[in-house]
């Protein structure tokens, strides 16, 4: 199995696209980009923008290339409803007809109506699907971060080969929730690709229970699994991210890398230093 993460806040956009293959498929997960719209009450940095622009054509280049693409939800980092690579794809995607908020519900409706027609959609939370010898499981709905948050939820892509088992699981923000993370032990993958916590919303969206459940909770996954872990996203828009979540990079210590450290990269976290960038 081969596993190559696509981009990342720590590659200088928001997004956890990873191209992931194995002998019988080539698989693109969340195959879209974004910037955060305002950071600081700044905009995007041009550095940002040209970025983006580089990674929009890398995912795009990729995910021709794939026989599968699966989308986890509905949010625009994840998703782009304006690329025309999905044709003649299978496409994985969120179910839109429960455990759905409104937005990402009516997102998903569009999305259908676009895409439908030019490629093989198929609505899979908490499916299992094989091609080959791959095993591909799709897990049941889990909250996009805390509890009863509303911006709704995520599903997570299990990879099986004869070789590896990698889980991708967007947007569960550590995971906040002993049922995200009882699945992701069950699963017991060799590979975990994770975001953590939105810590720069502590406080406001994110309270400080959630950062010590998020904590914990990835503590006792890096305890009881034998895995690398791969935690990038939400938690790589702190500038003080270490600081704020410190326990897990000293239980886990080297497997614990982001992205751009898992690919021998330096961390380029362009929205968390957009102030820096634009200077006075």
């Amino acid at each position: 199995m081969k596993i190559i993460p696509i981009s990342s806040d720590s590659l200088g956009v928001r997004s956890m696209a990873t191209y992931i293959e194995t002998k019988d498929c080539k698989i693109l997960i969340d195959p879209s980009a974004a910037l955060g719209p305002k950071r600081y009450g700044l905009p995007p940095h041009q550095k940002e923008l040209e970025m983006l622009y580089k990674t929009k054509n890398k995912i795009s280049e990729i995910a021709k290339k794939c026989d599968i693409l699966t989308i986890s939800h509905y949010h625009y980092d994840h998703y782009d409803p304006n690329e025309v690579f999905y044709k003649g794809k299978k496409v994985f995607v969120k179910d839109i007809s429960e455990n759905i908020n409104k937005s990402q519900k009516q997102r998903g409706a569009d999305f259908k109506k676009m895409v439908d027609s030019m490629c093989e959609l198929i609505y899979c939370d908490n499916t299992k699907h094989e091609i080959g010898e791959t095993k591909i499981t799709f897990s049941p709905p889990f909250f996009h971060g805390p509890e009863n948050v509303r911006l709704g939820y995520v599903i997570m892509t299990v990879l099986e080969d004869d070789e590896k088992k990698v889980i991708h699981a967007s947007d569960v923000q550590g995971p906040v929730t002993k049922n995200a993370t009882e699945f992701i032990i069950k699963q017991k993958p060799d590979v975990l690709i994770i975001d953590g916590p939105a810590s720069i919303f502590l406080g406001w969206k994110f309270s400080y229970k959630d950062l010590e459940d998020a904590s914990d909770n990835l503590v006792r996954i890096i305890e009881k699994l034998d895995c690398d872990i791969i935690l990038d996203h939400h938690l790589l828009r702190d500038i003080r991210y270490k600081e704020v979540f410190p326990k897990p990079y000293e239980v886990g210590k080297k497997r614990v890398k982001t992205f751009a450290e898992y690919l021998g990269k330096e961390n380029i976290t362009f929205e968390a230093h957009r102030k820096k960038l634009w200077g006075k």
